[in-house]
């Protein structure tokens, strides 16, 4: 059994509420797909729980964009990540900076792994964006009418099971092509043999599919299950608030799940 999570993004009330769920499932293992730091407020503190807590993680652009420079980002995201710069350069205790900073550097784009899961043997790939394009390509649900093309593509790159993050958007899509919500799974996908997916497992510190609730999924047996939770949003929206570097809009679309 594991869990795995994506797209904490600074929200260290979201992230502890679903490490605490995750541990009251008994779950020992998890695995992120990045995004840790961006928008929100608390960017060394999420650093310091995926280090503490995950078996690994995978880059995401914003931690690309924290390390390097931040490509294609509106305003306010490119204005997050220098801020998410300076304050993790500034930070005043050097080994926590250097382990924060190797840790960032070391990520690698794409972790793999086979295991057996029931009756079942898959094998799973893990990127933040997309199988093609692991950092920084969306794979958003309407792709499979308006670009069928692409998802054919991205298929070609799937050899059973991706999980991906990214666009915050939950579900589960399949190489007809097609698209389906949690919901209309009742939350839980089943792995099988002969059946290829990309699993987007949502957004831990900011969904965007009008569900403020945070976002992740657990893998047990050959089922993946889908788990919302609510969190403080209230706390991190003030604190968001209180730094001038980050735009209120970061803060303001945290209940509306926008």
């Amino acid at each position: 059994m594991f869990a795995v999570i994506s797209d904490i993004h600074s929200n260290i009330e979201a992230l502890t509420t679903v490490l605490a769920d995750i541990e009251k499932r008994g779950i020992k293992t998890i695995y992120c797909l990045g995004d840790v730091v961006g928008y929100g407020p608390n960017p060394g503190q999420c650093l310091d729980l995926i280090i503490a807590k995950t078996k690994w993680c995978v880059l995401g652009n914003h931690d690309y964009a924290a390390l390097y420079e931040p490509t294609n980002f509106n305003y306010a995201a490119e204005q997050a990540s220098f801020w998410t710069r300076e304050v993790l350069e500034t930070e005043q205790d050097t080994a926590v900076k250097n382990r924060r900073w190797s840790f960032l550097g070391g990520l690698p784009m794409r972790q793999t792994l086979k295991a057996k899961l029931g009756k079942n043997t898959a094998i799973m790939d893990f990127v933040h964006a997309s199988p093609r394009r692991p950092i920084n390509e969306y794979i958003f649900p309407d792709d499979v009418y308006t670009n069928p093309l692409k998802v054919k593509l991205l298929f070609e790159r799937v050899k059973h099971i991706c999980f991906i993050g990214h666009t915050h958007l939950p579900g589960v899509f399949l190489d007809e092509p097609d698209f389906y919500l949690p919901e209309e799974l009742d939350n839980a996908y089943p792995i099988i043999n002969d059946e290829r997916a990309i699993i987007n497992i949502g957004s831990v510190g900011q969904p965007r599919d009008k569900d403020s609730r945070a976002s992740y999924v657990y893998v047990d047996e050959n089922i993946v299950h889908f788990v919302r939770l609510e969190y403080d949003i209230k706390t991190t929206m003030k604190k968001i608030k209180a730094i001038e570097q980050l735009d209120d809009f970061n803060a303001e679309r945290l209940p509306e799940g926008r």
